[in-house]
């Protein structure tokens, strides 16, 4: 498979996004909360995002942590998102959601579709936790997303590439396969080629360390240190996806 790979990378916040960009992505899911698998940033994030970036801007539309089945008043909050997201310009959200017994929630999902009208859809990492990959898949082309971001059902896209490699071939160009999870300069090459993914989702991430000068030791659960996704870390990315031509 020839052509250039799409590198998204997954930003935990302007700073991230902006870093990103500077590196060579070709796209920016914008969040919060990576340590708790990422949840729908602040509105004054997305606006300042979108008036920084010359690249597409995609948002993730999670309004907590933990699970992906939702109630009406988590689907109330995630339908006031995508319109904010829509007001502000973004180029598309990232939505998903399961029943009780990890089937696509078709119904919720439909209405977050309605929703981001124009806007590009990608279905989240909540197809991982389905109960069967290609059954869900193939409720999500009918939603109507462009992209399924996936590992493979696995731990990490590198442990997940046969999978992975199986829904592209299920797929047909119905709908991409995004593979992320656990992505590194080391090892996309490898997912990429092994997978036939076209488009890979990585986080990049170094650690910062905060200037401050004072810091109360009795505080552990108020780290100072942070994480972002790291310029340099995109372009090895993208230095080794470009190895395939």
């Amino acid at each position: 498979m020839s052509g250039r790979r799409l590198l998204e990378i997954a930003s935990n916040s302007v700073a991230s996004a902006l870093a990103a960009q500077a590196g060579g992505a070709d796209r920016i899911e914008l969040f919060d909360n990576l340590a708790q698998g990422g949840t729908t940033p602040s509105r004054g994030s997305v606006a300042v995002a979108r008036d920084r970036l010359r690249i597409p801007l995609f948002v993730l539309i999670r309004p907590r942590p933990g699970d992906f089945h939702y109630d009406a008043q988590e689907t109330e909050i995630m339908l006031r998102d995508i319109e904010s997201c829509r007001q502000l310009g973004c180029d598309g959200v990232v939505i998903g959601a399961l029943t009780v017994d990890g089937d696509v929630d078709v119904a919720l999902c439909q209405e977050l579709v309605a929703a981001a009208g124009p806007l590009g859809t990608t279905f989240h990492r909540a197809f991982d936790a389905a109960r069967d990959l290609p059954a869900a898949m193939e409720q999500v082309i009918d939603l109507g997303c462009q992209r399924i971001l996936s590992s493979g059902g696995a731990a990490s896209a590198l442990a997940g590439r046969q999978a992975l490699r199986q829904l592209v071939t299920q797929a047909a160009d119905r709908i991409r396969i995004m593979a992320g999870a656990g992505l590194d300069a080391a090892n996309i090459l490898a997912v990429a080629s092994e997978s036939g993914c076209t488009e890979l989702h990585a986080s990049a991430k170094a650690p910062r360390t905060s200037a401050m000068r004072h810091h109360n030791p009795a505080l552990v659960s108020l780290e100072n240190d942070w994480v972002q996704s790291d310029t340099a870390q995109v372009n090895a990315l993208r230095r080794a996806l470009d190895q395939m031509g």
